[in-house]
């Protein structure tokens, strides 16, 4: 890659750290990883992982980097933001940047296409390759001048912010239905609301299954048939990419195309992953099955609806239960077989359930599918910022230049208790919080009450001096709404104002809220109540 910026080798701006933690202080001991950078070893592998005697450990303090020498190339490396020094293993490399290097900056090209190109051009090693430190100082990076780099990181950083707001979105989203799920049928192995279990075969026609010929190692174009890989399913979401082209000389088996409405189940893949299960939602045309993945068809007695049975295979316990039936040789995947997994008992509710959560699941899936497209924009957005800045091509003239040292965001209300000072809280200052209720009214709107009565609380609190407004209220939370999930179009409207007033006539008979008159305006105001 070209840049308008000098290229340049890192070793020139980098030098390696190698303090030992010889004194025995009692310092926590951290992990680096791809996806949260630094992180405590005991939140992230849930147990202690390392050794009792942490004496030679290495102490990386705020602002210098680490990393894992293996795994930095799939993005195991950070600097430390927190204010305090912090262990990591023996093993870690780690290193600071001279004062004409921005921390960001260098962190967001290591993670770049053009960055990880540069490690892997620098690892060494026969089994496993390994970024030594020599290898680190010989990788090229463009070096902009110090304001451009924090620019640069700037905007990344803001981009990288909604991303991370995206899949928190749609985790928050997968993280309900399991919630619904456990709320409408318990949990599916202790069976804890009785209902009537029956053998996984009778409720089955078939178990369908394709076959895996030789294709070729890329995905099939619109107007090719292709075979689906394992990855389809893995998630235990149907992603209709994974798959591999089938040869022109081959003649697919219509039989086993992928239909949507079908119900996938990984059978063979590692313990971790296997009995991975996804209903198809949408699918491209000409896409097969694999051997390696059945398609569950099922009686048409048999009251069951595919959705339900979908969340239910992929429910923790359940799947643990399934998992158990996977066997194989030393060395190979474990497998499920047909025989194995038609004598799983499964619970099944009245149909009229089923239907109904099946109907919420479509609701859920369809924001998610909101989301996702969302999150790829912002991933290829990202991925297009991230070429031009590295190649000098941004006009960064309208990026604010931000303070390279974090600062505390200032307080209103904490500056004025320092200072002595009388400080009003004006209604700028008010943040409605973040709320389980808002996700579950963006599906049904029943449980939009239950979110007003929440922000109404919330605002009430931050008040102050201020009069209660309605018509503020509406807007903010409206506002916050759009903030939290731009990509819906969800509205409050006027006939929102009966939740609120509802509200508001409790509030003023637990005398939470006054009534007041303001002489200035010549109005009636409502006021919290000041204790």
């Amino acid at each position: 890659m070209k840049s308008c910026y000098q290229v340049v080798e890192l070793g020139k701006h980098v030098h390696q750290v190698r303090v030992r933690n010889n004194s025995g202080s009692e310092i926590e001991v951290f992990s680096v990883t791809n996806s949260g950078g630094f992180t405590r070893s005991t939140e992230y592998f849930s147990k202690e992982v390392f050794s009792k005697d942490v004496s030679n450990y290495k102490v990386v303090k705020p602002g210098q980097f680490a990393y894992n020498p293996s795994r930095i190339n799939v993005g195991s490396i950070d600097y430390l933001r927190h204010s305090s020094s912090v262990l990591v293993s023996p093993l870690y490399i780690t290193f600071e940047c001279s004062k004409d290097l921005h921390a960001d900056y260098l962190l967001r090209y290591l993670k770049s296409e053009w960055g990880n190109s540069q490690i892997r051009a620098n690892t060494e090693g026969a089994v496993r390759n390994s970024l030594k430190y020599k290898g680190l100082e010989n990788i090229k990076f463009p070096l902009a001048p110090i304001n451009d780099q924090i620019r640069i990181a700037h905007l990344l950083g803001k981009v990288e912010g909604l991303i991370a707001q995206r899949k928190q979105h749609i985790q928050q989203l997968e993280d309900l239905l399991k919630s619904v799920f456990l709320e409408m049928f318990g949990d599916p192995v202790r069976n804890e609301k009785g209902w009537n279990k029956k053998i996984f075969k009778d409720l089955l026609s078939s178990i369908d299954s394709g076959k895996s010929p030789k294709c070729e190692a890329r995905p099939a174009i619109d107007d090719e048939w292709g075979v689906l890989k394992l990855g389809a399913v893995t998630r235990c979401e149907f992603e209709h990419s994974e798959n591999k082209a089938l040869p022109y000389d081959v003649l697919p088996e219509i039989k086993h195309e992928v239909k949507v409405g079908d119900l996938l189940f990984s059978r063979k893949n590692t313990y971790e992953l296997v009995a991975a299960c996804a209903y198809v939602f949408e699918t491209r045309p000409k896409l097969l099955m694999p051997d390696l993945i059945f398609r569950f068809i099922f009686k048409d007695d048999a009251e069951i609806n595919p959705i339900y049975v979908w969340k239910l295979l992929i429910n923790d316990s359940q799947r643990k239960v399934i998992q158990s039936f996977a066997t194989g040789a030393a060395g190979s995947m474990p497998n499920i077989s047909k025989t194995n997994l038609k004598t799983v008992e499964l619970p099944v509710p009245p149909i009229e359930l089923q239907n109904q959560f099946a109907a919420i699941v479509e609701k859920v899936e369809a924001l998610k599918s909101q989301y996702q497209k969302g999150l790829n924009d912002f991933e290829s957005l990202y991925g297009a910022l991230s070429q031009q800045a590295f190649k000098g091509e941004l006009d960064l003239s309208r990026v604010p230049l931000v303070d390279r040292q974090p600062i505390l965001e200032k307080n209103t209300q904490l500056r004025g208790l320092i200072t002595g000072d009388t400080v009003e809280l004006t209604t700028s200052d008010i943040h409605l919080p973040e709320s389980d209720y808002l996700l579950k009214a963006l599906i049904d709107r029943e449980n939009l009450p239950y979110l007003l009565n929440e922000w109404l609380e919330s605002y009430s609190l931050q008040l102050g001096l201020n009069s209660f407004s309605f018509d503020e209220f509406i807007s903010m939370a409206q506002i916050r709404i759009s903030e939290l999930h731009p990509e819906d179009d969800f509205e409050l409207s006027s006939s929102d104002y009966d939740s609120i007033q509802k509200w508001v006539f409790k509030a003023l008979s637990d005398e939470k809220l006054v009534q007041t008159f303001n002489e200035i305006n010549n109005r009636i105001e409502l006021k919290v109540a000041q204790l």
